[in-house]
């Protein structure tokens, strides 16, 4: 048999002169995404963190969390702008650890492509590390894999973990929740990362809408306010405790609990994180949601409880506290240029459960 050429790793697809680059290339933003404990850079197999901190600690317990960007790095695709993505992905994980109270320490990411693009990889790697730095954990290290035959060149995917510590005495959680506490909700930038499949058949297949479409509603194109990064909550919200919760003893804390809107909606959120033998009732009047919000509703007939089932609808995350404490967390959150207010109550009402009421204000 006559074989003029072998097989190789690159004519199979892979390239692996390109993954190097991309490597090179995203060092600068990785070395900006560091805390003190990190040990060591990129080129090792793990990466290392200094746990020496924890000791300190009188029980501290390791918060791990992990999640994608989700069918929103579509719109980045189309749009071939990468560098923002990353809030998307760093928001959607260490937002999860702080409402239990949790420090994000350290992250790791996955980016999967189909073909290697070092400018594209290092930009996407530049949005994490920015993230980071806003949520004030490390980016430890990470994965870049190129799956020829599986992903389009110019397709990719992104996912990421956080491990995060907390004081077993100060998690918190339903089991701090009461009645009479207030629900104080946190604006969203956006849409955030949830729901982009039903937003992009609302605008792409049915509206037939370009991303380049000037909307006067939004006041800018549609690419743009699809693309917005999700906002970072978790450094405000960590000092958010530790302003209320700092200094005061045990069931006296002010702040018993915090969710993170996302999948499901403001109700299935929140209601994760009361307890059953209360309820909670929500006031939408107390709020008017963003105008994206209205038009994926008004272009793809979207029933309103479809909508709060699958979009934050304007509140990205909220604190369940004591109500003395409501004006001081909102003017907390204010100085952080987190718009917030209070949005509801909890009840004596058994059943866990959590009612929108109302109509939101225009």
């Amino acid at each position: 048999m006559n074989v003029s050429e072998g097989a190789s790793y690159a004519a199979a697809g892979v390239d692996i002169e390109a993954g190097d680059r991309a490597v090179e290339l995203m060092k600068e933003w990785v070395a900006k995404a560091t805390r003190p404990e990190v040990v060591g850079g990129l080129g090792g197999f793990a990466g290392l963190f200094d746990a020496t901190a924890l000791t300190s600690y009188r029980r501290p317990l390791l918060a791990t969390s992990t999640d994608g960007i989700g069918t929103k790095v579509a719109i980045a695709q189309k749009l071939d702008k990468h560098d923002t993505i990353g809030f998307d992905l760093v928001g959607m994980v260490v937002d999860d650890l702080v409402v239990c109270g949790a420090e994000p320490l350290f992250m790791t990411d996955y980016i999967c492509t189909g073909k290697v693009v070092p400018e594209t990889i290092a930009q996407i790697v530049k949005g994490i590390a920015e993230a980071c730095v806003e949520a004030g954990t490390a980016l430890v290290g990470g994965e870049t894999a190129e799956h020829p035959g599986l992903l389009e060149p110019d397709e990719y995917d992104v996912a990421g973990a956080s491990t995060g510590v907390v004081e077993a005495d100060e998690v918190l959680g339903a089991e701090r929740v009461r009645a009479g506490d207030v629900v104080v909700a946190m604006a969203s930038s956006g849409l955030h990362s949830n729901g982009y499949s039903l937003v992009r058949h609302v605008f792409f297949n049915r509206a037939r809408w370009t991303l380049d479409r000037v909307v006067p509603e939004l006041g800018m194109t549609l690419g743009e306010v699809l693309l917005t990064p999700t906002r970072v909550y978790a450094k405000h919200c960590l000092e958010l405790i530790a302003e209320l919760n700092g200094d005061v003893e045990g069931d006296a804390k002010p702040l018993h609990a915090m969710s993170h809107i996302t999948g499901g909606g403001f109700a299935a959120n929140l209601a994760r994180v009361i307890p059953e033998a209360l309820s909670v009732r929500i006031d939408r009047s107390t709020w008017a949601p963003a105008p994206i919000f209205g038009l994926v509703g008004l272009l793809g007939d979207v029933a309103l409880p479809e909508l709060e089932k699958t979009l934050n609808m304007g509140a990205g995350m909220v604190a369940v506290l004591d109500p003395s404490s409501a004006d001081a967390a909102i003017a907390e959150l204010a100085s952080r240029d987190i718009p917030a207010w209070v949005c509801g109550e909890v009840t004596a009402t058994p059943g866990g459960t959590v009612a929108l009421e109302g109509t939101y204000a225009k």
